[in-house]
This record gives structure tokens, sequence and C-alpha cells, in this order.
């Protein structure tokens, strides 16, 4: 087999994404039959090297693609020094060792990707691919035409002007409106650094889509595979990944089971079940029936008491079906395939 560097290597693993395993090998984590290698761009052939991150063995491990809806309160890392809930705790049923694709803000709910393909992250972080990010945001203050145009040309921040969004009116309440935003970078708060910076205050977030996929139909908390569909679509657009693979299908015997993804035959029974109990939280709007309580964003608040009108996200034109959805299975596993790689001994 041709020799691939080192550190793509350890990226398809799922270890780190490249520039973190760039780290990796600099700091001399990493041994190569037996000698620790700092220099980067060493060549090596996967599959007849023995490879090692901190004395543990790096095997072949099949690519893994998954979308989490984040309920507000959630820290979008694998561990918090702070003792806050991480996303972590929610892929916990994934069969492999994932990590985020990018990040959201702990009071920011939606769209969050997970992998174990160090490629396909890098490629959708990349600022060159300018992959679309769209947001239901709700801000302190009525935003006129030229409001909005102001965040459509860019937005002056400390570290540079923004690249211009696409911005949509969706509706007002009292003296706070309701918009659709989707801009193309990737920088720390900034949907609500240019609401600072405006004199628009954010104050809910949430995100609806990330390189075109959504959470239609997958509730807060929750998490699925991504359809070979929308993997083929991703790759079309953005080059990544580099072989469309298809979810895991599901399992009888798995049926049930806490903690797992939307399963279809479950779906009839969860109808069932949210007429005789209904749910609370998660979801966009237009998604939930009239059982649900309005809690939109999964947060941590239960319940309808003390609701105020203002905090109820617009019921207009948001979401794709009128209200229907679809869900996608889980369970499984996914085989291995040539040029991707895992911890030894992990399960999946």
């Amino acid at each position: 087999m041709a020799t691939v560097r080192l550190q793509k290597v350890l990226a398809r693993a799922g270890v780190a994404s490249r520039r973190a395993a760039e780290e990796l090998i600099a700091h001399g984590h990493v041994r190569v039959d037996g000698r620790v290698v700092t220099e980067l761009g060493t060549k090596v052939d996967p599959r007849a090297a023995r490879i090692e991150v901190d004395g543990q063995r790096i095997v072949a491990e099949s690519p893994v693609y998954v979308l989490l809806n984040k309920p507000r309160g959630v820290v979008s890392t694998m561990h918090d020094p702070e003792g806050r809930p991480t996303v972590k705790e929610l892929l916990a049923d994934v069969p492999a060792r994932v990590y985020p694709v990018g990040r959201l803000d702990f009071n920011t709910s939606g769209v969050l990707l997970a992998t174990n393909d160090g490629e396909f992250a890098d490629g959708l972080m990349h600022p060159r691919r300018a992959v679309p990010k769209t947001y239901v945001v709700k801000v302190h203050g009525r935003m006129e035409p030229k409001d909005l145009d102001a965040w459509r040309r860019g937005v002056e921040l400390e570290d540079g002007k923004t690249l211009p969004a696409r911005a949509k009116l969706l509706r007002y309440e009292d003296d706070k409106t309701w918009l659709e935003l989707t801009i193309t970078e990737g920088r720390n708060r900034q949907v609500r650094r240019m609401g600072d910076a405006t004199g628009f205050r954010v104050m809910r977030l949430a995100r609806v889509g990330f390189a075109g996929v959504t959470t239609e139909g997958l509730r807060a908390g929750h998490w699925r595979y991504l359809t070979a569909d929308e993997l083929a679509a991703i790759k079309k657009e953005y080059g990544v990944p580099r072989r469309v693979v298809h979810p895991p299908q599901p399992k009888k015997e798995a049926r049930g089971r806490p903690g797992r993804g939307p399963r279809p035959w479950a779906r009839r029974e969860s109808e069932e079940a949210a007429e005789r109990h209904p749910r609370y939280g998660g979801g966009a709007p237009v998604r939930r029936d009239l059982a649900t309580r309005e809690d939109w964003g999964g947060g941590v608040r239960r319940g309808s008491s003390g609701e105020r009108d203002e905090d109820r996200p617009p019921r207009a034109d948001v979401g794709g079906r009128g209200g229907q959805s679809r869900t996608t299975g889980t369970g499984g596993g996914i085989g291995a395939g040539q040029g991707s790689y895992r911890v030894k001994g992990r399960r999946g």
C-alpha cells in the first residue's frame, strides 16, 4: 500500500483532527514501530507500520457519521473541566469514538455533526469550503430592512468584517425580532457578536441547518446516522467524505433500549405514547404537535407554567414539511474500509 502522511493516518483513525494530530506528533505522543516521531510530514504504510499514540496502537476503523440535535445547556466538547453536561454523554451509544465537527455555544441548540473521520471534519470546517450554517435567531429590538441589510453586507467585529450573510425576517414579537440567518464562516460566537455590534442582542439561537443537513424529525438530545443520500450530497458539494457509506441497519434486539437514536419501527409507538403522555421540549418551530409543551431548543426548563408569549418561537416560515417528519434507523455496525483506522480494542 502507498505511504500516507502520519497526521493523515491519525485523522482518519478518529484520534483527532489533522491539525490536532500534528500537535500530537510535534509533542512526541506518537510512535512508529517503537520510535518516537516528531517530524511533521513523515510518511508511513498504515497497513504495515505499528503506530501508537501514548502507547495505544492504532488499527483499522470504519467511518461513522452522526447528526446530533444538541440541546441548550450542553457543552459541544467531549470533556468539560467545569463539569457541565457534554455531547459525549449524548453520543455514548454511538459504536465508535466520534468527536464534534466544530462547536455550538453552551446556550445554542441544533445541528451538530460528529464523526471519527478527521478528513471529513477538516473538509467541512476549512474556511475555503464556505460551508453554509443556517440559524433561527431571536434578537431584542425591532430590526428594520436597513438593519438586515447591514448583516447582509457584513458586520465589523474586533477580528475583522464578517463575510456577507443571508438574512430573512420571520416575524416580530412586540419589541423583539425573529429572523433566519445563513453564514459561511466559523468564527467563535459570531452570530451573538454580530448582534452585540449592531445593537440587537441575541436572546435565542438555534442552528437549523449545516452543510444541507437539518434536524427535522430528530428530538433534542437525540442522534441518528447521516444517510447515504446526505453523505453523497455533501461529497458532491464539498469533496468529503472520501467514500460514501450506508448507515447501519436497525437491529430488532435493540428495540426499546434508552439513549438510542430514532428507529423507523418505533415511530408509531412514539406517536401513540405522545398522545398518552405529552412530551416536553425539543424540535424546531412548526415541527411539533399540540401535545408538546413550549420549550424550543430542548433546554432544561420544563412545563408550560409561567411562560411568556415572547419566549415562544415563530410558527411560520420555518420548517420544511408542514409539521411532518421522518426518522432514520440506527444500530448495528459498519464494515471497515481501506484507508480508515481506529484504536485497537474499541467497539464498533
